[in-house]
């Protein structure tokens, strides 16, 4: 009976609304259907009619009430009566019936007045607090008996309404529905639907989390967790502290989110509380009983996601340790760990910031070891321990050299084996100072911890008591006068600045390479041997013929040449006199030096030093010639050594005429310098004789040398220096013979395990195609390009170090460019035929 009334007396103010053009009328009907949403004595319907009416007929009149907002009764309203009856009537009903008619009243509607009006009471909408009433309905049950399909749609709209906004509203979106605003406005009322949830039960009332779990879910899904959590986060942490209601309802939360968004909520939620308590009390053991959060908290964030804060590890390893149920899974973690970090193949695969962030996370377990546990994994650790330094110092990396050294270091003092510790040395930045801080972890939250000293945030000073035990032993201090008194006349003299004398030798220095060369073969006086080296260089480039005649064999003593003495630069000292030796005799010296690079009973560092010289020359050779006054006084290329300004004086005229053309100001400035004099590439003609000797005998493994098996460092290096000689050599004519010969050489070792081999690799590739001209690409490497395009593919999009990547696609770029020029000019010519 009830239903009936109310459905008639629905259908009579509808029509009235539609037919009757009395104003009195349309007041009429609009009250009438107010009267149903009115709660409290003064209303003129009863409980059941409202209930009926918000059951069955609420929709129905929203959706008339839009679909005639451009009727003329509409517009006769006066402002008053249209927002207290119908802005009332979306204000005041079910708010989950209202969000869904407003969402789709403001996707049907164009732009304009009527439109624009929808939009403001979407916008009141959401500031009186009806979301936290919607999502209160339904933790208190109240909400009506949706389907599946009818809460996935509101929920779609609650979650979507930025982006269903803006699509409809750009460009003039209202500051309420940017994301930046609304996000944390739904954080706050899913605030407050936990609040009268938490005060519901201790009145004793049940209720239900599930639709707020599936809102916070969806949000975080979506990729809004920040913009969420950041509100929730510290508010749940200081509700939980104490309120053991606000806990359980923190871990009901947690426990109703889907399985498909925990992930995301977790990860959100471990980036936004302050430690590893507030997320324990946040999430409880919901690691222990959610096989989704397990494999999140204890697998993916710490082995397979590795762009995180060390904070995050913190929280998450702080976490595990800090519950008896908890701390077993602390050790299936540290096992991970230790066999992520131990393998060889992540070693050589995985890119650096991944081992990094497992070293961290590795070095934070082993500190929140107790004794007894660490007795357990004893083996394991030490198993760890020895094979992964193995594999990093095996690393042709420093940093992965230096991060094995590291963790190497701490974990023996962890485990204390037989009294003794290893000690490596190396140079400390700040990355190895944070992996050493690792092992004292501060669990404490930084928001819960109190004032450290309060005094000095008061802003006074207090001594401590061993500054203040030190002053009193040490006694009155003499006053100023009693020391000014003290000192003698002379002191107040201003001391001769004697920094630049020079000690002088009782030895003078060779005039003459060939006895500078007996001296570095026979002598065992230190400071003949290093006034013989010191001189080595200029003699080489002064005395031209001389240095011909005994080229070789000078480069022969260079290179076998140890620092007996200490000599200080000693090795720069070496390399530039070989650098020397190998510009001015060009052709015998690099035939010598390519030649011993492949010879037996050498060590990797002379391998290495004979492809340093080789480049170096190969770069000195490629520039314009020096002015003779200028080559006697030139620095070597190997140094960082600058002359003194007065070492090389400028004439007085040339200085008077700096400062004139300093003063002059002209109109228009022409050329003031004559252009550049053009001089002979000396590298071109001779760039085959440093380039394919070092690719003769690269695949045949000696007794002490194995290039492509473990001496990959060298394999790096000895590619990254033929790239080298690949880009000095462009435009000669032998540019293209040596550019199919690379490409060939580095086909084979393009997978090749280590990171710099691969880095070389796409160096010597990039070189090829930067030196050798288009046309010649398309000619001579045609049915080598498709193939080296299809794999510059691959790594661009997957190899694990980011350098390899970009030098990809840098690669890439080259070549498309290259293509597309020849293509043009091919164009252009049959144009003009």
């Amino acid at each position: 009976m009830e239903s009936t009334e109310v459905r008639l007396s629905v259908s009579r103010c509808l029509r009235a609304l539609t037919a009757s053009t009395d104003n009195a009328d349309i007041i009429a009907a609009l009250q009438t259907l107010r009267s149903y949403l009115d709660e409290g004595a003064e209303s003129r319907s009863s409980s059941v009619q409202r209930a009926e009416f918000r059951r069955a007929h609420f929709t129905r009149t929203l959706q008339f009430l839009v679909s005639n907002i451009q009727a003329d009764w509409f517009h006769s309203l006066t402002a008053a009566q249209r927002s207290e009856l119908w802005d009332g009537l979306f204000l005041r009903g079910p708010p989950e019936q209202t969000l869904l008619v407003l969402m789709q009243g403001i996707g049907d509607l164009k732009a304009g007045t009527n439109l624009n009006h929808l939009v403001s009471i979407a916008e009141r909408f959401l500031h009186s607090g009806r979301l936290a009433d919607l999502l209160w309905s339904y933790c208190l049950g109240a909400g009506p008996s949706d389907s599946p399909q009818l809460r996935e749609t509101l929920l779609g709209r609650i979650v979507a309404l930025p982006d269903l906004t803006a699509n409809k509203l750009h460009p003039h979106n209202k500051p309420l529905f940017l994301p930046q605003q609304y996000y944390p406005l739904l954080a706050t009322e899913m605030l407050a639907a936990l609040e009268r949830t938490c005060q519901a039960l201790r009145d004793g009332t049940d209720c239900s989390l599930t639709f707020v779990a599936q809102t916070l879910g969806k949000v975080c899904i979506q990729g809004h967790s920040g913009l969420v959590l950041a509100v929730m986060a510290p508010r749940l942490s200081v509700c939980t502290r104490s309120d053991m209601v606000w806990q359980r309802v923190c871990w009901k939360l947690l426990e109703n989110v889907p399985q498909l968004c925990v992930e995301s909520v977790l990860t959100g939620l471990v980036q936004a509380v302050t430690g590893p308590e507030a997320f324990g009390r946040i999430i409880g053991n919901l690691v222990s009983t959610n096989k989704k959060a397990q494999f999140v908290i204890t697998h993916k964030l710490l082995l397979l996601q590795y762009k995180y804060e060390t904070q995050v590890l913190r929280i998450i390893l702080g976490y595990l340790a800090a519950d008896r149920e908890r701390r077993p899974l602390l050790v299936q973690v540290l096992r991970s760990l230790s066999q992520a970090w131990a393998n060889p193949s992540a070693v050589k695969h995985t890119p650096l910031e991944q081992q990094l962030y497992v070293s961290k996370a590795l070095l934070l377990s082993v500190s929140l070891l107790k004794d007894s546990e660490l007795q357990e994994l004893r083996s394991d650790l030490l198993q760890c321990m020895l094979g992964g330094m193995q594999s990093h110092l095996d690393s042709s990396v420093v940093r992965i050299r230096r991060m094995g050294m590291v963790v190497g270091e701490c974990l023996s003092s962890r485990m204390n084996i037989g009294g003794t510790q290893l000690k490596f040395q190396y140079d400390q930045d700040e990355e190895t100072r944070e992996l050493l801080s690792l092992m004292t972890p501060s669990t404490a939250d930084e928001a819960e911890a109190e004032p450290l000293n309060r005094v000095e945030e008061s802003g006074e000073t207090t001594l401590s008591p061993q500054k203040e035990s030190s002053q009193n032993k040490s006694g009155p201090q003499p006053s100023k006068t009693d020391q000014d008194s003290d000192l003698d006349s002379d002191d107040e003299l201003t001391p001769y600045d004697m920094s630049g004398d020079q000690e002088i030798s009782k030895a003078s220095p060779p005039r003459y390479l060939r006895d500078c060369l007996e001296i570095l073969i026979s002598s065992e006086d230190p400071e003949r041997v290093e006034l013989s080296l010191r001189v080595s260089e200029g003699l080489v480039r002064k005395n031209v013929f001389a240095t011909r005649e005994i080229s070789v064999q000078m480069t022969k003593v260079l290179l076998h040449m140890e620092d007996k003495y200490s000599i200080n630069s000693f090795l720069s000292l070496r390399q530039a006199t070989m650098v020397a030796l190998t510009v001015t005799d060009c052709i015998p010296v690099t035939q010598y030096l390519t030649t011993e690079f492949y010879s037996l009973n050498y060590s990797l560092r002379q391998r290495l030093d004979i492809l340093e010289v080789l480049a170096l020359a190969a770069q000195e050779l490629s520039k314009p010639i020096a002015e003779k006054k200028d080559l006697c006084m030139s620095v070597p290329a190997s140094t960082d050594l600058t002359p003194y300004p007065g070492d090389n004086p400028v004439h007085w005229r040339q200085e008077v005429e700096k400062r004139i053309q300093s003063k002059t100001r002209r109109l228009r400035k022409g050329a003031t310098q004559p252009p550049a004099k053009a001089t002979p590439n000396r590298y071109a003609p001779v760039a085959g004789y440093f380039f394919f000797p070092l690719l003769r005998n690269y695949d045949r493994p000696q007794v002490t040398f194995d290039l492509l098996g473990s001496d990959h460092l060298v394999l790096g290096r000895l590619i990254h220096t033929l790239g080298l000689f690949m880009h000095l050599a462009v435009n000669a004519p032998v540019a293209a013979q040596m550019g199919r010969a690379l490409l060939d050489f580095v086909w084979a070792v393009r997978y090749h395990a280590d990171q710099m081999v691969r880095r070389g690799v796409l160096f010597a590739v990039c070189s090829v195609f930067l030196s050798v001209n288009s046309q010649n690409l398309l000619v001579d490497l045609s049915d080598q390009l498709f193939e080296t395009r299809i794999w510059l593919a691959d790594v661009a999009e997957g190899d694990p170090d980011a350098d390899c990547r970009s030098l990809a696609v840098q690669s890439l770029v080259l070549l498309d460019k290259s293509l597309k020029k020849q293509l043009q000019d091919q164009q252009a010519l049959g144009l003009e035929s």
